[in-house]
């Protein structure tokens, strides 16, 4: 970068991308100082060596900034609940929902939330999501079932089926 390129004649290319030429070390570099912008060895092992004027800077942050978002996105998980009383309509809303995010390659949990004397019905609570999670359709691989405290009664971890 800058001054510690030592190797010259360089080809240098542009901050839009455009190709200046071949370019002595020296004359490259004031150029890119011109712009108020780094000069940057992007192929050292081509001869002559590949220099790209830019923000060096602004670089850096751009790809710590894409790492990050590959990371947020490596947990791929949506959640959908469901109450023990939950008319055909919104079970109906909720599995065209579940669907798209099944075809978007999400892991999806399903919760059934239980409320007040609610909680008493828990068998009747697994029966409503067993049928629910029927209604679904076919091609859905079930990971993991829990059996969770306080208002939620039950959820399961889906995928589909590849």
């Amino acid at each position: 970068m800058n001054e510690w390129i030592k190797i010259s004649p360089v080809r240098v290319v542009d901050e839009d991308g455009t190709q200046l030429g071949v370019k002595e070390t020296r004359e490259a570099l004031r150029i890119a100082q011109e712009k108020g912008l780094d000069l940057v060895e992007v192929a050292p092992n081509i001869r002559p060596p590949v220099c790209r004027i830019m923000d060096h800077g602004k670089y850096l942050y751009q790809q710590e900034k894409k790492k990050r978002q590959a990371k947020s996105k490596s947990s791929k998980m949506k959640e959908i609940k469901i109450g023990f009383s939950t008319q055909s309509h919104d079970l109906e809303f909720k599995t065209k929902k579940i669907k798209e995010f099944l075809s978007k390659a999400y892991k999806v949990k399903v919760s059934i939330f239980l409320k007040g004397r609610e909680r008493k019905l828990v068998r009747e609570a697994e029966e409503k999501l067993n049928q629910f999670l029927q209604g679904l359709g076919g091609d859905l691989k079930k990971e993991r079932t829990e059996r969770l405290q306080a208002n939620r009664g039950f959820s399961v971890l889906i995928t589909q089926e590849k």
